[in-house]
């Protein structure tokens, strides 16, 4: 399974985006702003809790979240980032550097019925796992506005 967070520019607070899988919208997603400086350790950018993970493609695992007492999906060896997730929540005071999820879009920095979109998203990612397939998320940079226009 295959799946692209592809963000869309961060505001003061959060960065919105979109989670496709295997090429198909799935749900909006959330996450704390970019800070990234390409080719910079991340120790020079990242702010503890209120920092996006770097762009990358990372394999993703199903086990238990310490925070949640539930399993969850988790990616795997984020750079400079313990406990990277895909959950639920609203805002980016619920992210601490994981990606929410939600089925509505309500302003740049709130994502809505996220408790669905996560209940939809997690036994796709599940039922992969059991079949074998191998799970990855890239997370894509924002779009250029010239290039968002002209697509």
């Amino acid at each position: 399974m295959e799946m692209l967070l592809q963000r869309d520019a961060s505001t003061s607070q959060s960065t919105p985006g979109t989670l496709s899988i295997d090429g198909s919208f799935e749900c909006f997603t959330l996450e704390d702003v970019v800070r990234e400086i390409p080719g910079r350790p991340v120790a020079e950018w990242k702010i503890q809790d209120k920092t996006a993970i770097p762009v990358g493609t990372y394999d993703v695992i199903i086990d238990v979240s310490t925070r949640f007492q539930q399993r969850m999906p988790h990616l795997l060896n984020v750079p400079g980032f313990e406990g990277i997730r895909i959950h639920f929540g609203n805002t980016a005071v619920d992210t601490d550097g994981c990606i929410l999820v939600g089925r509505q879009r309500n302003g740049p920095d709130f994502v809505g019925d996220s408790r669905t979109a996560y209940g939809v998203l997690f036994p796709k990612i599940q039922e992969a796992l059991d079949r074998g397939e191998k799970v990855r998320i890239t997370v894509a940079a924002a779009r250029q506005a010239a290039q968002a226009s002209a697509g």
